[in-house]
């Protein structure tokens, strides 16, 4: 549907308005709208902000996967809410001709719309550097730069231009995962009952022209659980204004001896269970990595 109409008076067209119409766009102004006198401003511009929004949402939603990657090599789950249907949370799972997995979860600064636009921009961006191969050195140093260029054309709207970002590769035959963590909350690894987190790399990206970034690598073992999230799960609070805190999340990880996406359930159960607040006030996404021996037969 367009959103176009022409309003004329003495075959001159005096102002311009804004109204729903599917018609042709060649069709002749004066067959789209003609008024004697102009209407209220209630009559002119009829905005549902409302369907934009949903329609808004829609879209974010297409950029996300439609379900989690299956491979040979583990289990992949995730949960996505996004606290006013649209959101800064992103992330996404690229798998690489060379059979390695590239994945990615950022979070962007601030909330609702002008979050959702800037969010949309660095994952296309992320997508269209990892078509052929993913360095995640290369990446991060490319959307940093790519936020910059655009932070730099307003003193006002700048910081909107930036984002936490964790980018990983791993290589299914050797476990190993190359990645770097740009202001991200810690990811964390259960094994057995020993917890592993990796911590930041390099800072939340946007904020400066030349920041230092270093890439870290971690070896999993089979029965190892990767856990990534954002900061709306930790910050999560009660009506007493409580944070339902990292720890809370870590002793969840211990404790839930469950499948990658009962683990899941149970773990966002333990937030309704604390008190935080339905829907949530922040956008709150998490994703469950469980590696296991690959499986025979199997092609990825």
């Amino acid at each position: 549907m367009t959103t176009i109409a022409f309003i004329e008076k003495s075959d001159k067209i005096q102002w311009l308005a804004f109204v729903p119409v599917t018609e042709n766009l060649f069709t002749p102004p004066t067959e789209y709208l003609k008024l004697t006198s102009k209407p209220p401003l209630e009559t002119v511009c009829h905005c549902d902000m409302t369907l934009d929004i949903d329609l808004a949402s829609g879209v974010q939603q297409l950029l996300f996967p439609r379900s989690s990657p299956v491979c040979n090599w583990c289990c992949v789950g995730v949960k996505n809410r996004m606290a006013q249907g649209l959101g800064g949370d992103y992330f996404d799972f690229i798998q690489m001709p060379d059979g390695c997995q590239t994945l990615f979860i950022g979070d962007v600064t601030g909330h609702g719309l002008h979050a959702s636009i800037v969010m949309s921009l660095i994952y296309g961006f992320i997508h269209r550097s990892s078509l052929d191969k993913c360095d995640p050195l290369d990446v991060i140093t490319g959307v940093n730069r790519f936020l910059r260029h655009f932070a730099t054309r307003s003193q006002e709207l700048d910081y909107l231009f930036s984002t936490t970002l964790f980018l990983a590769i791993i290589d299914p035959k050797s476990f190993r995962m190359h990645y770097i963590n740009c202001g991200h909350v810690r990811p964390l690894i259960r094994r057995g009952q020993q917890l592993f987190r990796l911590e930041t790399t390099a800072p939340p990206l946007g904020f400066f022209e030349d920041p230092e970034i270093e890439l870290g690598t971690f070896e999993f073992a089979v029965e190892d659980r990767l856990l990534l999230y954002t900061d709306g799960v930790s910050e999560a609070t009660n009506a007493n204004n409580e944070q339902f805190g990292r720890a809370r999340i870590e002793a969840a990880l211990l404790e839930i001896d469950d499948d990658h996406m009962e683990f899941l359930d149970a773990l966002y159960q333990r937030t309704v269970d604390f008190g935080c607040s339905q829907p949530p006030i922040d956008d709150c996404t998490t994703i469950i990595l469980d590696f296991h021996k690959p499986l025979p037969g199997a092609l990825n």
